[in-house]
């Protein structure tokens, strides 16, 4: 799924990396621009300009350039993919990498199976009898 904020890291990543301006670099990114829509890429050139990235991942809830709690609205949108958000504190856009698969639960018959540990018990109380 190609979506805007997908491209515009691609973008970042292409333009970060490159050391040389190598033909195909060049062509690359030209071809990537022309994708991102102007109003988006506009802010994404002023933060360049400013010597900032334009895109930060979202790591545990939390924006990676300023390392502030992104809100939960947020973090729900980015994880629908329905639109395109902006980091509260530092204006960056935010990019949600797609989770990497869980690898399976170990089935039952393969961990050890253990005792469950011993109940404990009260201590008895002693009367102390009259004579």
């Amino acid at each position: 799924m190609n979506t805007v904020i997908d491209q515009l890291f691609a973008l970042q990543q292409v333009e970060l990396q490159k050391s040389s301006k190598l033909p195909a670099t060049e062509t690359s990114i030209k071809e990537l621009r022309a994708l991102i829509p102007d109003p988006v890429l506009g802010h994404y050139d002023r933060l360049l300009a400013r010597g900032k990235k334009g895109v930060a991942l979202v790591r545990n809830g939390v924006c990676s350039e300023c390392h502030m709690r992104v809100a939960i609205g947020v973090l729900a949108t980015l994880m629908r993919r329905e639109d395109i958000q902006l980091c509260g504190s530092c204006g960056r856009y935010l990019y949600l990498p797609a989770e990497p698969e869980s690898p399976a639960a170990p089935a039952a018959t393969e961990t050890k199976e253990t005792k469950p540990a011993p109940k404990r018990r009260k201590a008895k109380k002693t009367e102390a009898h009259a004579i």
